[in-house]
């Protein structure tokens, strides 16, 4: 089509290819998030956000013996309004991975239970899983099995074995995947392929191995091999993916590379029906605090509430504390929260009775019930906080009461947290370790087989570059004498931009513990700490908000073990017994020294920017030091 009319016949072909792509319906089912650590080269957001721009039906991202991150999937799919199937890639200790599709609740929880038993009996970071554990837990999953890289040579019958005994084992159902390796032999492999999955009732499905959304991430997923294998990409060789074919594609392409077999490709869809499962099933449920015979929770909460109230006012309740006691109590029970009240009651109870100094921080201080029950030491009586910053009808938020604990003894109150409620129904919450500037740039550096001076000073250079932009970074190079003009440099950079805020490894919350009344490891796998008898979940703090999880901090603070050690001192030689909350709050020598930023030391207004506030502020009462706090720092 030459002359005048080729331009117009080439758009014309563009929206006949356009529109043809809107119309093949096609799930991609094997897709791994950077959550498959040092492998997936993408966000669950960039896999989801490009799944939908493709118009496919649906997408399953399956990371390797993890869901950890699952619950970020599930947010970027309900934004995007694209079907989400959450799943696991289980790699076998035999060597055989499969692809792990839950297609109910109840199947779910059997996958978070074969990923527990898995990461319990390993390292922290490792799991272990048997195809005798897979076939235990198979009840209620859809499994893929995954073939090596060819059907033929060695490694064809093992796995057309492997696959024989999957058929025998689960009853449930099993396809074989197939996707393009771009070798010259697709397509007699793939004909390989359909022969041994109809030889072995196996149905062939279409994937394409994702392992990042568009093909410009191969770069940083070559970057992310030579990091994991501890080499350089110039020295990875074959461990390195052949080609940049593994991101998203859509349904017209994939249709396209499995002309022959495009029941293949519908297949997907088939797979999407089964599978009906979603995180929004997780109906979390609180632990049922015991409480005396014939009472509901919220009953005790109430009783131990006045109590308390009545040992903290011996002369009377002020009417202003009990109208906050009565509204606060009201609230508490319209949203249901009082076993998560009894439970951090409890603990600090206990810490209490083993003489273990702590004290409710953050937002709880503005409940008068908090103060009642002993959690916090701020007298509702002498200071005016809003309790709706805590607990609140139209958040609806799960409260978040973090109570700090002696430093020195907190590993108690963390053993007996396990004892309490035994390791199946209470772990820790994860923490993200995500690669930052100077991170990003030291193992990407290392990973583009720059010298170690080099990528040393572009560490430094990259040391917040999350704050303070390229053009920052640019000009401490410049400072550092390396040039940007160099490519190998320019791209090692770009690399870097690309790497940062990637997930780089699970680690434990220093003390925010999930509870539930059921088994924990049927709502979130659980493995195992590096510290010896500690356990976490896989997912963070900002995970268990999305799904509506509450936990409860139980923090270490150095400063109270101090304050304790004074106290005793203050009994032994002075005859004085105080106690947090009968500290006395406006003594005029304490005031002096913080007018004149004599706080070394002093928790909460030690560093230089509070001694520098302090002067001008010159507070003279407590709530003038808590408004010079929140000045410089909102949120303490």
């Amino acid at each position: 089509m030459g002359g005048v009319g080729a331009a117009p016949a080439r758009a014309f072909l563009r929206d006949m290819v356009s529109t043809h792509d809107r119309h093949v319906a096609y799930a991609e089912l094997q897709a791994v998030s950077n959550f498959s650590f040092l492998r997936g080269a993408s966000h669950a957001d960039e896999l989801v956000e490009r799944a939908a721009t493709l118009g496919l039906a649906a997408i399953g991202i399956a990371d390797r013996n993890t869901l950890a991150g699952a619950v970020r999937a599930h947010v970027a799919a309900k934004a995007a309004g694209l079907r989400l199937l959450t799943g696991a890639r289980l790699d076998l200790a035999c060597g055989l991975s499969l692809l792990c599709y839950p297609r109910d609740r109840a199947a779910y929880g059997r996958l978070c239970r074969l990923l527990t038993l898995g990461q319990r009996r390993a390292a922290k970071g490792d799991c272990v899983l048997h195809l005798d554990d897979a076939m235990e837990h198979a009840e209620g999953q859809v499994l893929i099995a995954l073939p090596p890289c060819s059907t033929d040579g060695d490694d064809g019958e093992p796995f057309e074995a492997a696959l024989a005994t999957l058929r025998r084992r689960h009853d449930g159902p099993l396809y074989l995947a197939a996707h393009m390796l771009y070798r010259g032999d697709d397509v007699s492999r793939l004909n390989r392929l359909a022969a041994l999955a109809e030889r072995h009732e196996t149905p062939l499905v279409a994937t394409n191995d994702v392992h990042y959304h568009a093909r410009e991430r191969r770069p940083l997923q070559d970057v992310l091999t030579a990091i994991r294998e501890r080499t350089t990409v110039a020295q990875a060789g074959y461990r390195l993916a052949a080609n940049a074919e593994r991101h998203l594609k859509s349904g017209a392409e994939m249709a396209r590379l499995f002309r022959g077999h495009e029941e293949a490709v519908a297949r997907t869809l088939e797979i999407v029906e089964l599978c009906t499962f979603s995180l929004d099933e997780l109906a979390y449920e609180y632990p049922d605090e015991p409480v005396p015979a014939g009472t509901t929770p919220q009953q005790h909460l109430e009783a131990l509430t006045w109590e308390g109230a009545e040992r903290c006012y011996p002369g009377g309740i002020p009417a202003k504390v009990r109208r906050a006691l009565v509204h606060e109590l009201a609230l508490i029970a319209e949203l249901g929260y009082a076993p998560y009240f009894l439970t951090v009651y409890d603990i600090v109870r206990f810490a209490k009775s083993k003489d273990i100094l702590c004290q409710g921080r953050g937002s709880a201080a503005n409940s008068a019930v908090c103060y009642c029950l002993g959690i916090t030491a701020v007298d509702p009586a002498r200071i005016d906080l809003l309790f709706e910053r805590f607990v609140s009808r139209e958040r609806r938020e799960p409260p978040d009461i973090d109570v700090d604990f002696e430093h020195e003894r907190r590993e108690e109150v963390i053993q007996y947290i396990y004892g309490r409620y035994g390791r199946a129904r209470a772990g820790l919450a994860a923490t993200v370790i995500s690669y930052r500037g100077r991170s990003a740039a030291r193992d990407v550096g290392k990973a583009m087989g720059l010298s170690e001076d080099t990528y040393g000073a572009l560490a430094d250079a990259a040391r917040d570059l999350h704050h303070d932009g390229a053009v920052a970074v640019v000009r401490r190079l410049g400072e550092a004498g390396l040039d940007l003009a160099d490519p190998l440099l320019r791209q090692t950079v770009a690399l870097v931009g690309e790497l940062i805020g990637f997930p780089r490894h699970l680690s434990q919350h220093v003390g925010g513990f999930v509870l539930t009344r059921g088994p924990l490891e049927e709502i979130v796998p659980i493995g195992n700490g590096a510290m010896k008898e500690r356990t976490f979940v896989e997912w963070d703090k900002d995970d268990l908000e999305a799904l509506g999880l509450m936990k409860v901090d139980v923090l270490g603070l150095g400063m109270l073990t101090c304050i304790r050690k004074a106290f005793e001192l203050l009994a032994q030689h002075k005859g004085l017994h105080l106690t947090l909350a009968s500290v006395p709050q406006d003594d005029p020598a304490v005031y002096d020294m913080l007018c004149r930023a004599d706080t070394v030391g002093v928790f909460q207004i030690e560093s230089r920017a509070q001694m520098n506030m302090l002067p001008r502020l010159r507070p003279r009462r407590f709530y003038d030091l808590v408004i010079e706090v929140a000045i410089v720092r909102p949120g303490p």
